[in-house]
């Protein structure tokens, strides 16, 4: 039985639909398992993945845990000491490209260093999926885009591979259930480099809309997603990284493709799959 802590997010709902696709017992832990929607026959546990006293049923069986959330970052020692005690065999963690290839603020990446240093540490088997930009945070412009035909944002030259979260959570499955992947860190990344100008002109195609990004000021757009009241750390995170990767463009590698023996999916595909997202 693998273990999902982090089971609704972007990552953990596809792992959890592709193991059990294959026959593979889960248990999906999620903070609201009343509103949650899994595929039949999944265990699903109501916890706080930022809380280390998940509930000890959680572990019945347990063989390897998937770690695919950034509440884990403070609590994952407790959490992998308990998956551990109760018999996990493996843990994946999924991480961050920003750990091997620094961008954005350093105590972001300090903490998937952590994260990683706890998987390392919990005397189970471990592999580390240090991920790039995800396809799925272009969702944010949404709104935006359901009432205009501009994104506004800063750092249009921002320049990153973003990766499908099919490809992280087919990675994360093998991960999971083969023995080739211990003490690995694996750049997963998508496989081409895009500007935030490139990914609005393919999201635009998808559509049948054309498309700009308009350049506002950093501090403009930090103003408005705290009048929105996000939290600091959101536009901390967002911009902190976008100004390094508008001077020096992420990492693309070619990992999706050597582990998988198939090409990582392009952001074009995620767009049109997610099409519906973006009409007005």
């Amino acid at each position: 039985m693998i273990v999902v802590i982090g089971a609704t997010g972007t990552v953990g709902r596809e792992v959890v639909a592709q193991l059990t696709g294959t026959g593979v017992a889960v248990t999906a832990v999620t903070r609201n398992s009343g509103q949650a929607r899994f595929p039949k026959g999944t265990v699903v546990v109501e916890a706080d993945p930022s809380v280390p006293s998940i509930p000890a049923e959680t572990w019945d069986g347990v063989e390897a845990v998937l770690l695919s959330s950034r509440a884990v970052l403070t609590s994952a020692p407790e959490i992998l000491s308990a998956a551990a005690q109760h018999g996990a065999q493996r843990v994946v963690v999924i991480s961050a490209s920003t750990v091997e290839h620094p961008a954005g603020e350093p105590r972001f990446i300090a903490g998937f260093r952590a994260l990683e240093a706890a998987a390392e540490a919990s005397g189970t088997a471990w592999t580390s999926l240090r991920c790039a930009d995800f396809d799925a945070n272009t969702m944010a412009w949404a709104p935006q885009l359901r009432s205009s035909d501009a994104v506004r944002g800063a750092y249009g030259q921002a320049a990153t591979s973003p990766i499908h979260e099919r490809d992280i959570a087919a990675v994360a499955v093998r991960t999971l259930t083969e023995d080739d992947h211990d003490g690995r860190r694996y750049v997963l990344t998508g496989p081409q480099s895009l500007t935030q100008h490139d990914k609005a002109r393919i999201l635009g195609e998808a559509i049948d809309r054309p498309l700009s990004f308009l350049e506002l000021a950093p501090e403009q757009v930090r103003a408005a997603m705290t009048a929105q009241g996000l939290p600091e750390e959101v536009p901390a995170r967002l911009l902190g990284s976008l100004a390094d990767y508008a001077r020096t463009p992420g990492p693309t590698t070619t990992t999706v493709q050597d582990l998988l023996d198939r090409p990582a999916l392009d952001f074009a595909t995620w767009a049109a799959e997610h099409a519906d997202a973006f009409t007005r």
